[in-house]
């Protein structure tokens, strides 16, 4: 199956509509345009990094919400999506309605907020947070610091998935923060043309 109809076959299955390009969002210096997480991807990342249902799995920048009901679909874990387009932001809440009509017993609670990532209240329970290179380094900065700050008053174990990543981003992670690297995942059949087409997790442990 190619990655056209993969993509088409997992978002009904999952009751969503997700592919399909940003449109009618101004170009801001600070922000990346939408683009969704191949499924294929996710399918790798998750073979070698599992969840706990007790998990809190944050998407910051979640676009219409495919990773956050990926994830909940196949963990039960709790989702947050955080997304500062109000546009997308009403297709993640459209989706969850197709989403839950088939799922109303399923564990886990399934949220979106229309929010600016660095504006989000990290809450006690949030343990894995995933971007997809969703806005400029000075951003991921002050998000990331959010994080820590509620590391500080809550200790716990927190996960960071990068998706994507930026040299910057790696550099901050590695050499600005708490954070170890824990694990890398390249995507096959991609990462050979794109050094760029792998996931990079970093953990921090109380």
């Amino acid at each position: 199956m190619d990655e056209k109809h993969l993509e088409k076959a997992y978002d009904e299955q999952l009751s969503i509509q997700t592919t399909g390009d940003q449109q009618g969002f101004p170009q801001l210096a600070h922000y990346h345009r939408y683009e969704p997480t191949p499924y294929e991807g996710l399918d790798e990342l998750f073979e070698r990094c599992t969840l706990d249902a007790s998990d809190g799995f944050v998407d910051v920048g979640c676009g219409k919400g495919r990773v956050a009901f990926y994830v909940h679909d196949r963990f039960r874990a709790s989702v947050t999506g955080i997304e500062m387009n109000p546009a997308f932001f009403d297709v993640c809440l459209q989706n969850k309605i197709g989403y839950m009509r088939k799922r109303k017993r399923r564990h886990g609670l399934i949220d979106f907020q229309c929010v600016m990532a660095q504006e989000y209240e990290v809450k006690a329970e949030d343990t894995v947070f995933y971007f997809f290179n969703p806005f400029s380094v000075q951003i991921f900065m002050r998000v990331v610091q959010r994080i820590l700050a509620s590391m500080e008053a809550f200790p716990r174990q927190v996960t960071l998935i990068l998706y994507y990543p930026s040299d910057e981003y790696l550099y901050y992670l590695e050499h600005q923060t708490v954070f170890d690297w824990l694990d890398e995942v390249k995507l096959g059949g991609m990462y050979e043309k794109n050094e760029h087409e792998r996931f990079v997790l970093f953990q921090y442990q109380s």
